[in-house]
C-alpha cells in the first residue's frame, strides 16, 4: 500500500469532506491529498502539480507559500497566542484601525469574526438590532437575491436560497427570507435586452418587494456586488445606485457582501467601488487574510455603530476566534502585501488580458455563450444540448480539466468561474486558456445533432 492510497484510505473513511461523498471518492480513487504549493500551483503527495484556477475557495488572493505569512503566524504565536475575556490586542486594534481607513465611506466600527458566514450572521443580526434600537421593533424581513451564497451556517445559509445547500432538508427556515431576482445581463429575469436595461429592472423588482411585504417589516438588503455564486455576475452599472437610493428611501440597511469580491479580486480593493455607492454594512473574509488562517470582519457605517453606543446597548455575540491575535496579525502582513505588490492593479491588469484571451476561446467554441467578469473574478456559461447529461457534464468538464493540468470546479454543469490568485502571470492564464481550448474541443464531440 502507497502513502497515497493509505492516507486516501483514511480520509474515506474518517473524514466529512465538503460537497464529496466518501463512497463517490473511494470509487474514483480520490481525494486528492495536496502536499505543498507555491503562488498558483499546488502539488500532489506523489509530486503531480496543477494550477489552482478558483484559488482555493477564491480566497487565496496573494497566492499560497509566502514566508512572510508563516513568519508573522509563528512571531505571534511565540509572543501572544490568545487574551484573556474583555481585552484586546495590539494586531487586532491595528487591522480595525486599517480596515476602517480602506473601506468606503464612513465604514469605521469593526466586528471581528472567523470567516464568512459568521460574518454574515453577525451583518443580518446587526441590521436587525439597529432597528429595534431605533424603535422599529417590527423590521426583521431580509431581501437577498435567488441564486446567492452568503454562508452555509444555519440562519444565513437561506439567503438567496442557493441550490447548492439542499436546503429543503433543513425546513422550515427563518423568517422574514425576501428573495429579489439577480441582476444578471445574459439572462435577465425581467427580459432585459442590455446590462443596462436589466438593472434598472431588477433594482425595481426590489422596490416592488418591498412595497409588496410592507417596508415598515424590511430590516436589509444583502448582496454581493459582482455574483460570485453564479459565476462572476456583473450587473449594470445603474444597479447598485438604484439599490442604495431605494434603501435610504425606505429606511432600510445596505449589507454589502465582500467575503469574495473584496481585496483586489474584482480589480478595486473592494468591489463596491466599481459603482461608487458606501453600503451601511460591510462583511469580509476570504482574502482578508488570503486563507493562511482564518478570519472575517463585519464593518459597519458610524450610523449603524452609534446606535449600539452607551453602558446598557451592548451587542452581544461573542465569538471565540473573534479577533484572534494570530489571525488579526496575518491579515495585517496579507494587506500590507497586496498594497506593496499593488495586486489590486495587477488584478485589474490580469483580468482584462483573461477576459480578452476569454473572447478569443469564445470565437473558436460555439459552446460559450457568455464570457464575463471583472478583475480575477472571470466566468464562461455553455450553451447548447450534449450527449452528456446535465447532471453529469460538471463531473465531466472537471476530470477532463485536470488531465489538461487544471484543478477547476464548475458552479454548475453550465457555469465555469475562475479566480486563481492575484499574483497570476500572463503565461499561467495562457495556460488556464490552453486547458480550457482542450476541454472544449473535446467537449465538442460530445454536442448533440439532434
Amino acid at each position: 500500500m502507497t502513502i497515497t492510497t493509505e492516507l486516501q484510505g483514511k480520509a474515506n473513511r474518517y473524514l466529512w469532506m465538503q460537497a464529496k461523498g466518501w463512497d463517490d471518492m473511494a470509487a474514483s480513487g480520490e481525494p486528492m491529498i495536496i502536499d505543498h504549493a507555491n503562488g498558483v500551483s499546488v502539488t500532489d503527495i506523489e509530486g503531480n502539480t496543477w494550477l489552482d484556477v478558483n484559488g482555493g475557495y477564491s480566497s487565496i488572493n496573494i497566492g499560497y507559500g509566502r514566508k512572510q505569512m508563516a513568519d508573522v503566524v509563528k512571531n505571534q504565536m511565540l509572543e501572544l497566542s490568545y487574551y484573556p475575556e474583555q481585552t484586546t490586542t495590539f494586531p487586532n486594534a491595528l487591522l480595525a484601525e486599517k480596515l476602517a481607513e480602506i473601506t468606503p465611506g464612513d465604514l469605521s466600527r469593526v466586528w471581528p469574526v472567523s470567516g464568512g458566514s459568521e460574518a454574515n450572521e453577525i451583518a443580518v443580526r446587526m441590521a436587525r438590532a439597529y432597528h429595534v434600537r431605533r424603535g422599529d421593533k417590527g423590521r426583521y424581513k431580509i431581501i437577498s437575491r435567488y441564486g446567492s451564497y452568503h454562508g452555509a451556517t444555519s440562519g444565513v445559509a437561506w439567503l438567496g436560497r442557493p441550490s447548492s445547500l439542499g436546503l429543503n432538508q433543513y425546513e422550515p427556515g427563518p423568517l422574514g427570507m425576501i428573495y429579489a431576482s439577480q441582476p444578471n445581463p445574459f439572462s435577465c429575469s425581467w427580459g432585459g435586452k442590455s446590462p443596462s436595461e436589466c438593472a434598472v429592472l431588477c433594482a425595481q423588482d426590489i422596490e416592488n418587494l418591498i412595497i409588496q411585504n410592507d417596508p415598515d417589516t424590511i430590516a436589509a438588503i444583502i448582496g454581493e456586488p459582482i455574483t460570485s455564486s453564479l459565476g462572476a455576475v456583473v450587473p449594470g452599472q445603474e444597479y447598485w445606485p438604484i439599490v442604495r437610493e431605494i434603501c435610504d428611501r425606505y429606511g432600510i440597511l445596505l449589507i454589502d457582501d465582500e467575503v469574495v469580491c473584496g481585496f483586489g479580486r474584482t480589480g478595486r480593493m473592494f468591489g463596491i467601488e466599481h459603482f461608487g455607492v458606501t453600503p451601511d454594512i460591510m462583511t469580509l473574509a476570504k482574502g482578508l487574510g488570503s486563507s493562511y488562517v482564518p478570519i472575517g470582519a463585519t464593518i459597519v457605517s458610524t450610523k449603524v455603530a452609534d446606535a449600539f453606543a452607551g453602558k446598557e446597548n451592548i451587542f452581544y455575540a461573542a465569538l471565540t476566534a473573534g479577533g484572534h491575535p494570530v489571525s488579526t496579525a496575518s491579515a495585517l502582513e496579507n494587506i500590507n502585501i497586496i498594497e506593496q505588490e499593488d495586486l489590486v492593479e495587477a488584478s485589474a491588469v490580469k483580468g482584462r488580458y483573461f477576459i480578452e484571451k476569454l473572447n478569443g476561446l469564445s470565437d473558436k467554441h460555439s459552446v460559450i455563450g457568455d464570457v464575463r467578469g471583472i478583475g480575477l473574478l472571470v466566468a464562461i456559461e455553455l450553451v447548447g444540448e450534449f450527449t452528456i447529461d446535465d447532471e453529469d457534464l460538471g463531473v465531466w468538464l472537471v476530470n477532463t480539466f485536470k488531465k489538461n493540468g487544471l484543478l477547476l470546479r464548475t458552479l454548475s454543469s453550465r457555469v465555469i468561474q475562475m479566480s486563481p490568485p492575484l499574483c497570476v502571470t500572463e503565461t499561467e492564464i495562457d495556460f488556464i486558456i490552453d486547458g480550457l481550448d482542450a476541454t472544449l474541443t473535446k467537449l465538442s464531440s460530445h454536442i448533440s445533432k439532434v
